[in-house]
């Protein structure tokens, strides 16, 4: 099986040549577009100088490379990392300057987005936007502020390697940490295919010859649901461990992912069939146990790396305490479960209890879970198809929380607003915004365009039968009008999610949906400030 295919992005990136600090200034000279902020310009500059830097520097080197990665239970995947499977947390304290060198060993180009983090603009890692790509055999250095506690992430925002191994989470410390907890716990959520059923760009490439017999194209309401379940997370859904790419079911070829619904996700549940779910590197049938002592106070990191699934989380035996999200603070909710979906990230506080107890992350609506292990005392592991109770409690999501009294933007009408139509299906899998791919070829050709120090609202206006995760580089947004900040959100088959955001972050930002698959395949726009 290759070990990668050649696609139009492909020869697009490598064209560009080695990594370099010089911008694409290029991309903002299209006829149809105004003069754009420069990536590198003087405005972004300023941005970066107003951020309160401390003088601290926190040096750190990437290497992402080919590798062979232990999944547990016997089971090995020929994929791409940064040396370890999630790779190494990355810490840092609020008002640091991270200077984090990337070195490229893949046989690609490839780059680094920090997402979550409102940095200048130059270091967003998204090739051809804002940085060259980092050729193989190539290195490229960014530095910036980290001037936001919270809990963040890294991985390349090049075609589809998100869905590989190349991701580690990043850790900004707040050194006036006003929770108090006695142990820490980073969970990092992901669906695994590379190197069991085939490779990311397989997958991709099947998924864009579509799914033919008709379709509605730009406003595809039917999805692709072949069953008529509300939702087939079941008390006796299988364990991760089952091996599903294969199937050909319902005309669909080896990777993709039939009948996957969802009461909570409004429908249709993901594209994509993954055959392993995994919690910090490990499948279900051998998982990662954290070990600690009744009465301690612990604070989970969640974050959901994964590319085409969401992911119903539930620590058997207790309730979590919500206390951020997306690296801001929400007024304290106590839940049974979480709803994440891709790219969003919770913090939860949790007091544990005396035994062995399933950290399950269900997939939710594909019949399948991940799980991690709580060992706090004696007692025999559930089997890893067992289902704890918490998972059919009172489960949350994002827009069911509200912004900590800190964290809420001043009331403000909108000096600018744009509606963002998510359109497209999986019919001829032409997702796309306002029913226009995104041109990687020429990427502000048609932004959205935003001044500095303007209240900009976006609409996101969801015309397809899918859910998605939309989210925004370089900037957190309220959630309507008291909801949390995020960077990253839900949107529901036929809702819209209204989000406002300030203007304070100059430069040339994407805004797109976190599916991997459908974010490549065009369901992404730029967000772009005008010179």
């Amino acid at each position: 099986m290759p070990e990668f295919t050649v696609n139009r992005r492909s020869l697009l990136l490598a064209g560009l040549g080695a990594a370099g600090a010089g911008l694409l200034a290029a991309c903002s000279d299209s006829p149809a577009a105004p003069p754009l902020v420069d990536p590198s310009g003087s405005p972004v500059a300023r941005a970066e100088a107003a951020r309160g830097a401390t003088g601290r520097e926190r040096p750190v080197t990437v290497t992402a490379t080919a590798d062979t990665v232990d999944l547990g239970g016997g089971t090995t995947a020929r994929t791409w990392t940064f040396g370890s499977l999630p790779g190494t947390p990355v810490r840092t304290t609020a008002g640091d300057t991270l200077v984090a060198t990337l070195n490229n060993h893949l046989p690609d180009p490839t780059s680094l987005h920090w997402h979550g983090l409102a940095l200048r603009n130059d270091m967003d890692g998204v090739p051809p936007v804002t940085m060259r790509p980092v050729a193989p055999g190539g290195s490229f250095t960014y530095r910036f502020v980290t001037d936001r506690p919270g809990t963040y992430w890294f991985h390349p925002h090049v075609g589809v390697q998100l869905d590989r191994g190349l991701y580690a989470p990043l850790i900004v410390e707040d050194p006036k940490e006003p929770l108090g907890y006695d142990e820490e716990w980073v969970v990092v959520l992901d669906d695994w295919l590379d190197g069991v059923t085939g490779t990311p760009d397989l997958a991709f490439a099947e998924l864009r010859k579509g799914m033919g017999g008709g379709g509605s194209g730009g406003h595809d309401m039917g999805g692709h649901n072949m069953s008529g379940n509300s939702n087939s997370n079941s008390s006796n859904s299988n364990s991760s461990n089952s091996k599903g790419g294969g199937s050909k079911g319902g005309g669909a070829g080896s990777f993709m992912l039939m009948g996957a619904t969802s009461a909570l996700l409004g429908g249709d549940a993901g594209d994509v069939r993954h055959p392993h779910h995994l919690v910090n590197g490990r499948i279900a049938d051998d998982p990662e146990a954290y070990r600690s002592a009744p009465g301690r106070r612990v604070r989970l990191r969640i974050v959901n790396a994964g590319a085409d699934t969401a992911y119903r989380l539930a620590l058997g035996g207790h309730r979590l305490t919500v206390t951020h999200t997306d690296g801001y603070p929400v007024r304290h909710e106590e839940v049974d479960a979480l709803l994440v979906g891709m790219g969003e990230r919770y913090d939860v506080l949790v007091t544990l209890q005396d035994g062995v107890f399933p950290l399950t992350a269900l997939a939710e609506g594909k019949n399948a879970a991940g799980r991690a292990l709580v060992r706090t005392g004696a007692g025999e592991a559930p089997a890893a198809a067992f289902r704890p109770a918490e998972l059919n409690g009172r489960i949350l999501a994002a827009t069911d929380l509200r912004a900590a009294e800190e964290a809420g933007l001043p009331k403000r009408t909108p000096d600018r607003t744009h509606r963002i139509e998510l359109t497209g299906g999986m019919a001829k899998y032409d997702w796309a915004l306002n029913g226009r791919p995104f041109d990687m070829a020429d990427p502000a050709a048609r932004p959205f365009l935003v001044g500095a120090g303007e209240r900009v609202r976006l609409e996101f206006v969801n015309r397809t039968g899918m859910w998605h995760p939309m989210h925004l580089h370089g900037h957190t947004f309220q959630v309507g009008d008291d909801g949390p900040r995020k960077d990253t959100v839900i949107v529901l088959p036929g809702r819209t999610v209204v989000c406002d955001f300030e203007a304070d972050n100059p430069g040339q930002w994407m805004t797109h949906c976190h599916n991997a698959y459908h974010g490549e395949a065009g369901m992404m726009g730029l967000l772009a400030y005008r010179a």
